[in-house]
Protein backbone atom coordinates (compact mmCIF):
# COMPACT_ATOMS: atom_id res chain seq x y z
CA UNK A 1 0.00 0.00 0.00
CA UNK A 2 1.34 3.26 -0.81
CA UNK A 3 2.42 5.95 1.71
CA UNK A 4 0.99 8.87 2.21
CA UNK A 5 1.37 11.51 4.60
CA UNK A 6 -1.70 13.93 5.68
CA UNK A 7 -1.37 18.02 4.16
CA UNK A 8 -4.59 19.15 5.52
CA UNK A 9 -8.12 18.70 5.70
CA UNK A 10 -11.22 20.68 4.50
CA UNK A 11 -14.76 20.74 3.78
CA UNK A 12 -17.28 22.62 2.25
CA UNK A 13 -21.02 22.66 3.22
CA UNK A 14 -23.81 22.58 0.60
CA UNK A 15 -27.51 22.42 0.16
CA UNK A 16 -28.93 20.23 -2.84
CA UNK A 17 -32.71 20.88 -3.59
CA UNK A 18 -34.50 17.78 -3.81
CA UNK A 19 -36.74 16.46 -6.18
CA UNK A 20 -39.19 15.40 -3.87
CA UNK A 21 -39.97 17.03 -0.63
CA UNK A 22 -39.21 14.55 2.04
CA UNK A 23 -41.75 14.52 4.67
CA UNK A 24 -41.10 11.76 7.99
CA UNK A 25 -42.27 11.40 11.31
CA UNK A 26 -39.86 14.21 12.64
CA UNK A 27 -39.10 16.78 10.51
CA UNK A 28 -39.27 18.02 6.50
CA UNK A 29 -36.59 18.15 3.92
CA UNK A 30 -36.53 20.48 0.95
CA UNK A 31 -32.88 20.43 0.87
CA UNK A 32 -29.86 18.35 1.85
CA UNK A 33 -27.54 19.49 3.57
CA UNK A 34 -24.32 17.64 2.80
CA UNK A 35 -20.55 18.25 4.09
CA UNK A 36 -17.93 17.94 1.16
CA UNK A 37 -14.50 16.95 3.12
CA UNK A 38 -11.27 16.75 0.82
CA UNK A 39 -8.37 15.07 2.36
CA UNK A 40 -5.30 16.09 0.75
CA UNK A 41 -1.77 14.41 0.82
CA UNK A 42 1.67 16.16 0.72
CA UNK A 43 1.89 13.50 -2.00
CA UNK A 44 -0.54 15.26 -4.13
CA UNK A 45 -3.20 12.64 -3.88
CA UNK A 46 -6.39 13.73 -2.54
CA UNK A 47 -9.34 11.74 -0.86
CA UNK A 48 -13.30 13.08 -1.04
CA UNK A 49 -15.78 11.67 1.16
CA UNK A 50 -19.16 13.30 2.29
CA UNK A 51 -21.18 13.61 4.97
CA UNK A 52 -25.14 14.09 5.84
CA UNK A 53 -25.42 16.89 8.37
CA UNK A 54 -29.20 17.07 9.05
CA UNK A 55 -29.43 20.76 8.75
CA UNK A 56 -27.22 23.89 7.22
CA UNK A 57 -26.25 24.72 10.82
CA UNK A 58 -24.75 21.55 11.76
CA UNK A 59 -22.72 21.59 8.34
CA UNK A 60 -21.69 25.33 8.70
CA UNK A 61 -20.34 24.25 11.48
CA UNK A 62 -18.55 21.17 11.05
CA UNK A 63 -16.74 22.90 8.39
CA UNK A 64 -14.45 24.89 11.27
CA UNK A 65 -14.70 21.39 13.05
CA UNK A 66 -12.91 19.71 10.05
CA UNK A 67 -10.20 22.34 9.67
CA UNK A 68 -9.26 22.27 13.09
CA UNK A 69 -9.21 18.45 13.19
CA UNK A 70 -6.38 18.54 10.41
CA UNK A 71 -4.22 20.80 11.80
CA UNK A 72 -3.93 18.22 14.29
CA UNK A 73 -3.51 15.13 12.03
CA UNK A 74 -1.45 17.13 9.51
CA UNK A 75 2.24 15.13 9.25
CA UNK A 76 -0.22 11.86 9.60
CA UNK A 77 0.76 8.91 7.55
CA UNK A 78 -2.60 8.07 6.00
CA UNK A 79 -3.30 4.83 7.58
CA UNK A 80 -7.10 4.40 8.71
CA UNK A 81 -6.71 2.29 11.81
CA UNK A 82 -4.54 4.72 13.11
CA UNK A 83 -6.47 7.67 11.97
CA UNK A 84 -8.97 6.29 13.68
CA UNK A 85 -7.66 6.14 17.37
CA UNK A 86 -6.18 9.79 16.47
CA UNK A 87 -9.49 10.80 15.78
CA UNK A 88 -10.87 9.15 19.36
CA UNK A 89 -8.98 10.59 21.17
CA UNK A 90 -8.99 13.98 19.80
CA UNK A 91 -12.71 13.92 21.05
CA UNK A 92 -12.30 12.21 24.01
CA UNK A 93 -12.89 14.52 26.27
CA UNK A 94 -16.31 16.05 24.66
CA UNK A 95 -17.16 12.13 23.38
CA UNK A 96 -17.65 10.86 20.05
CA UNK A 97 -21.25 12.18 19.65
CA UNK A 98 -23.73 14.20 18.05
CA UNK A 99 -22.29 14.84 14.35
CA UNK A 100 -18.61 14.15 15.39
CA UNK A 101 -18.74 10.44 14.25
CA UNK A 102 -19.65 12.47 11.21
CA UNK A 103 -16.65 14.16 11.19
CA UNK A 104 -14.31 11.07 11.99
CA UNK A 105 -16.54 8.80 9.59
CA UNK A 106 -16.10 10.76 6.64
CA UNK A 107 -12.51 11.80 7.33
CA UNK A 108 -11.95 7.79 7.18
CA UNK A 109 -13.67 7.94 4.07
CA UNK A 110 -11.30 10.29 2.59
CA UNK A 111 -8.13 8.55 3.88
CA UNK A 112 -9.53 4.77 2.21
CA UNK A 113 -10.20 6.62 -0.99
CA UNK A 114 -7.04 8.68 -1.30
CA UNK A 115 -5.16 5.23 -0.94
CA UNK A 116 -6.98 3.37 -3.57
CA UNK A 117 -6.64 6.23 -5.69
CA UNK A 118 -2.31 6.46 -4.93
CA UNK A 119 -2.92 2.56 -5.56
CA UNK A 120 -4.91 3.00 -9.21
CA UNK A 121 -7.85 0.86 -8.24
CA UNK A 122 -11.16 1.06 -7.39
CA UNK A 123 -11.92 1.16 -3.53
CA UNK A 124 -13.81 -2.55 -3.33
CA UNK A 125 -10.52 -3.54 -5.01
CA UNK A 126 -8.43 -2.83 -2.67
CA UNK A 127 -10.78 -3.92 -0.10
CA UNK A 128 -10.03 -7.29 -1.73
CA UNK A 129 -13.86 -7.67 -2.94
CA UNK A 130 -15.23 -8.48 -6.49
CA UNK A 131 -17.21 -5.80 -7.56
CA UNK A 132 -20.43 -6.56 -8.42
CA UNK A 133 -23.61 -5.47 -9.02
CA UNK A 134 -25.44 -4.66 -5.75
CA UNK A 135 -29.36 -4.64 -5.43
CA UNK A 136 -30.88 -1.19 -4.74
CA UNK A 137 -34.00 -0.06 -3.23
CA UNK A 138 -35.48 3.62 -4.54
CA UNK A 139 -35.85 5.70 -1.06
CA UNK A 140 -36.13 9.22 -3.20
CA UNK A 141 -39.63 9.50 -2.04
CA UNK A 142 -42.90 7.83 -0.70
CA UNK A 143 -42.74 10.07 1.97
CA UNK A 144 -46.10 11.22 4.32
CA UNK A 145 -48.11 12.31 1.11
CA UNK A 146 -51.62 10.90 0.60
CA UNK A 147 -52.60 7.15 -0.42
CA UNK A 148 -53.64 8.55 -3.85
CA UNK A 149 -50.03 10.42 -4.50
CA UNK A 150 -48.55 7.70 -3.18
CA UNK A 151 -49.78 5.34 -5.56
CA UNK A 152 -48.68 7.33 -8.18
CA UNK A 153 -45.36 8.25 -7.01
CA UNK A 154 -44.57 4.81 -5.99
CA UNK A 155 -44.64 3.90 -9.68
CA UNK A 156 -42.43 6.95 -10.70
CA UNK A 157 -39.89 5.26 -8.62
CA UNK A 158 -39.29 2.17 -10.14
CA UNK A 159 -38.16 4.00 -13.38
CA UNK A 160 -34.35 2.33 -13.47
CA UNK A 161 -35.73 -0.99 -13.33
CA UNK A 162 -35.70 -0.79 -9.67
CA UNK A 163 -37.51 -3.74 -7.73
CA UNK A 164 -37.94 -2.44 -4.43
CA UNK A 165 -38.84 0.76 -3.30
CA UNK A 166 -39.08 2.65 1.03
CA UNK A 167 -41.45 4.25 2.14
CA UNK A 168 -42.16 6.44 5.10
CA UNK A 169 -45.03 5.83 7.79
CA UNK A 170 -45.53 7.38 10.97
CA UNK A 171 -48.76 9.32 10.66
CA UNK A 172 -50.70 9.94 14.29
CA UNK A 173 -53.68 7.75 12.78
CA UNK A 174 -52.56 4.76 12.12
CA UNK A 175 -55.55 3.86 9.41
CA UNK A 176 -53.64 6.47 7.10
CA UNK A 177 -51.13 4.62 7.48
CA UNK A 178 -52.75 1.51 6.33
CA UNK A 179 -54.36 3.61 3.84
CA UNK A 180 -51.13 4.60 2.04
CA UNK A 181 -49.32 1.23 2.19
CA UNK A 182 -52.70 -0.54 0.71
CA UNK A 183 -52.46 2.40 -1.55
CA UNK A 184 -48.60 1.80 -2.94
CA UNK A 185 -49.11 -1.59 -2.23
CA UNK A 186 -51.85 -2.25 -4.54
CA UNK A 187 -50.34 -0.33 -7.19
CA UNK A 188 -46.59 -2.12 -7.43
CA UNK A 189 -46.42 -5.20 -9.68
CA UNK A 190 -46.48 -8.57 -6.85
CA UNK A 191 -42.59 -8.90 -7.39
CA UNK A 192 -41.50 -5.65 -6.40
CA UNK A 193 -40.48 -5.52 -2.67
CA UNK A 194 -41.99 -2.60 -0.32
CA UNK A 195 -39.87 -1.23 2.52
CA UNK A 196 -41.95 1.29 5.35
CA UNK A 197 -39.96 3.22 7.75
CA UNK A 198 -41.60 4.81 11.06
CA UNK A 199 -38.24 6.71 11.97
CA UNK A 200 -38.31 6.01 15.40
CA UNK A 201 -42.31 7.57 15.59
CA UNK A 202 -43.75 4.97 17.40
CA UNK A 203 -44.10 4.05 21.33
CA UNK A 204 -43.46 0.86 22.33
CA UNK A 205 -46.94 0.33 23.11
CA UNK A 206 -48.12 1.59 19.52
CA UNK A 207 -45.01 -0.76 18.13
CA UNK A 208 -46.43 -3.74 19.23
CA UNK A 209 -49.95 -3.35 17.50
CA UNK A 210 -49.12 -1.46 14.86
CA UNK A 211 -46.19 -3.71 13.40
CA UNK A 212 -48.11 -7.13 13.66
CA UNK A 213 -50.87 -5.31 11.79
CA UNK A 214 -48.69 -4.66 9.14
CA UNK A 215 -48.15 -8.62 8.81
CA UNK A 216 -50.49 -9.28 5.63
CA UNK A 217 -50.16 -6.42 3.95
CA UNK A 218 -47.09 -7.56 1.52
CA UNK A 219 -44.30 -5.46 3.66
CA UNK A 220 -40.59 -6.33 3.17
CA UNK A 221 -39.07 -5.01 6.06
CA UNK A 222 -40.24 -2.53 9.04
CA UNK A 223 -37.81 -0.04 9.77
CA UNK A 224 -37.10 1.48 13.25
CA UNK A 225 -40.23 1.50 14.46
CA UNK A 226 -38.90 2.85 18.14
CA UNK A 227 -36.63 4.36 19.67
CA UNK A 228 -33.69 3.42 17.51
CA UNK A 229 -31.23 1.94 20.83
CA UNK A 230 -33.96 0.80 22.88
CA UNK A 231 -32.64 -3.09 22.08
CA UNK A 232 -34.85 -4.57 24.95
CA UNK A 233 -38.09 -3.32 22.96
CA UNK A 234 -37.04 -3.75 20.00
CA UNK A 235 -36.60 -7.20 20.65
CA UNK A 236 -40.04 -7.57 21.60
CA UNK A 237 -41.83 -5.81 18.90
CA UNK A 238 -39.63 -7.91 16.43
CA UNK A 239 -40.44 -11.44 18.44
CA UNK A 240 -44.09 -10.18 18.29
CA UNK A 241 -44.54 -9.21 14.44
CA UNK A 242 -44.11 -11.52 11.73
CA UNK A 243 -42.53 -8.83 9.14
CA UNK A 244 -39.21 -8.66 9.59
CA UNK A 245 -37.46 -5.33 11.74
CA UNK A 246 -34.69 -3.27 10.22
CA UNK A 247 -32.48 -1.38 12.48
CA UNK A 248 -28.92 0.19 12.32
CA UNK A 249 -28.62 3.18 10.72
CA UNK A 250 -28.25 4.82 14.20
CA UNK A 251 -25.70 2.36 15.54
CA UNK A 252 -22.50 4.65 16.23
CA UNK A 253 -19.72 1.86 15.67
CA UNK A 254 -19.00 -1.77 16.42
CA UNK A 255 -19.95 -1.76 20.24
CA UNK A 256 -23.85 -0.43 19.51
CA UNK A 257 -24.00 -3.22 16.40
CA UNK A 258 -22.77 -5.82 19.16
CA UNK A 259 -25.42 -5.05 21.43
CA UNK A 260 -28.22 -4.90 18.94
CA UNK A 261 -27.23 -8.54 17.97
CA UNK A 262 -26.94 -9.97 21.60
CA UNK A 263 -30.32 -8.55 22.46
CA UNK A 264 -32.04 -9.85 19.60
CA UNK A 265 -33.20 -6.51 18.61
CA UNK A 266 -34.23 -7.20 14.91
CA UNK A 267 -34.25 -9.45 12.09
CA UNK A 268 -32.31 -7.34 9.92
CA UNK A 269 -29.34 -4.70 10.11
CA UNK A 270 -28.56 -1.48 7.81
CA UNK A 271 -25.07 0.60 8.34
CA UNK A 272 -24.95 4.17 8.30
CA UNK A 273 -21.52 5.11 6.93
CA UNK A 274 -21.25 8.69 8.45
CA UNK A 275 -22.17 6.85 12.04
CA UNK A 276 -20.45 3.69 11.70
CA UNK A 277 -17.02 4.91 11.17
CA UNK A 278 -16.33 4.90 7.48
CA UNK A 279 -15.03 2.44 5.42
CA UNK A 280 -12.73 1.21 8.60
CA UNK A 281 -15.83 1.11 11.10
CA UNK A 282 -18.03 -0.65 8.46
CA UNK A 283 -15.83 -3.44 8.12
CA UNK A 284 -15.73 -4.40 11.78
CA UNK A 285 -19.42 -4.50 11.91
CA UNK A 286 -19.59 -6.14 8.71
CA UNK A 287 -17.64 -9.07 10.63
CA UNK A 288 -20.11 -9.00 13.19
CA UNK A 289 -23.30 -9.53 11.58
CA UNK A 290 -21.30 -12.24 9.36
CA UNK A 291 -20.41 -13.99 12.87
CA UNK A 292 -24.44 -13.71 13.75
CA UNK A 293 -25.32 -14.35 9.89
CA UNK A 294 -27.12 -11.18 9.75
CA UNK A 295 -27.78 -9.67 6.48
CA UNK A 296 -26.48 -5.96 6.27
CA UNK A 297 -28.31 -3.23 4.11
CA UNK A 298 -26.72 0.24 4.11
CA UNK A 299 -28.38 3.55 5.03
CA UNK A 300 -27.58 6.69 2.74
CA UNK A 301 -24.11 7.67 0.86
CA UNK A 302 -24.80 5.09 -1.73
CA UNK A 303 -21.90 5.51 -3.88
CA UNK A 304 -19.27 4.31 -1.35
CA UNK A 305 -21.50 1.81 0.19
CA UNK A 306 -21.69 0.15 -3.57
CA UNK A 307 -18.31 -0.79 -2.53
CA UNK A 308 -18.63 -1.99 0.62
CA UNK A 309 -21.57 -3.94 0.53
CA UNK A 310 -19.69 -5.80 -2.78
CA UNK A 311 -17.25 -6.89 -0.19
CA UNK A 312 -19.71 -7.63 2.94
CA UNK A 313 -20.39 -11.37 3.33
CA UNK A 314 -24.25 -10.83 4.59
CA UNK A 315 -24.90 -8.19 1.52
CA UNK A 316 -28.55 -7.56 1.36
CA UNK A 317 -29.86 -4.21 0.17
CA UNK A 318 -29.22 -0.68 -0.80
CA UNK A 319 -30.68 2.38 -0.42
CA UNK A 320 -30.65 4.68 -3.30
CA UNK A 321 -30.79 8.24 -2.65
CA UNK A 322 -29.55 10.74 -5.26
CA UNK A 323 -29.18 13.35 -3.07
CA UNK A 324 -24.98 13.93 -4.14
CA UNK A 325 -25.33 13.14 -7.81
CA UNK A 326 -25.87 16.54 -8.80
CA UNK A 327 -22.57 17.29 -7.14
CA UNK A 328 -20.83 14.70 -9.10
CA UNK A 329 -18.94 14.43 -12.24
CA UNK A 330 -19.94 10.20 -12.72
CA UNK A 331 -22.81 10.05 -10.24
CA UNK A 332 -23.26 6.22 -9.04
CA UNK A 333 -24.87 4.02 -12.04
CA UNK A 334 -28.22 2.07 -11.45
CA UNK A 335 -28.74 -0.52 -14.21
CA UNK A 336 -31.87 -2.77 -13.84
CA UNK A 337 -32.04 -1.96 -10.06
CA UNK A 338 -28.59 -3.24 -9.50
CA UNK A 339 -26.26 -0.21 -8.10
CA UNK A 340 -22.70 -0.64 -10.63
CA UNK A 341 -19.64 0.68 -8.32
CA UNK A 342 -17.60 3.11 -9.88
CA UNK A 343 -14.61 1.95 -11.87
CA UNK A 344 -12.34 4.92 -11.14
CA UNK A 345 -9.63 4.05 -8.71
CA UNK A 346 -10.83 5.35 -5.17
CA UNK A 347 -14.28 5.38 -4.19
CA UNK A 348 -15.52 7.32 -7.57
CA UNK A 349 -16.30 10.67 -5.70
CA UNK A 350 -15.18 13.36 -8.05
CA UNK A 351 -16.74 16.85 -8.01
CA UNK A 352 -18.29 18.68 -10.37
CA UNK A 353 -16.69 22.41 -9.30
CA UNK A 354 -19.65 24.06 -11.08
CA UNK A 355 -22.10 22.41 -9.00
CA UNK A 356 -20.56 22.84 -5.54
CA UNK A 357 -20.19 26.29 -6.37
CA UNK A 358 -24.07 27.04 -6.96
CA UNK A 359 -25.27 25.05 -3.68
CA UNK A 360 -22.64 25.85 -1.49
CA UNK A 361 -23.98 27.34 1.88
CA UNK A 362 -22.77 31.23 2.74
Amino acid sequence: MHHLTIRSLSATPVAVPLKRPLRTSSQIFSTVPLLIVELSTQEGITGNAYGFCYTDVIARSMQTVVTDLGTVLAGQRVAPHSLSKRIAQHFKLIGLGGPLPMVASTVDVAAWDALAVAAGMPLADLLGAERRPVPAYNSCGLSLIGPQEAADEAEELLAGGFRAVKMRLGRPNFADDLAAVRAVRGRLPSEVALMVDFNQALTFADAMQRCPALDDEGIYWIEEPIRHDDYMHLAQVSATSKTPIQIGENCVGARSVAEALETIASDYLMFDLDRIGGVTGWRVAAGLAAAHNREVSSHLSPEVSAHLLAGTATMHWLEYVDWAAALLQEPLRIVDGMAIASELAGNGLRWDAEAVARYRLS
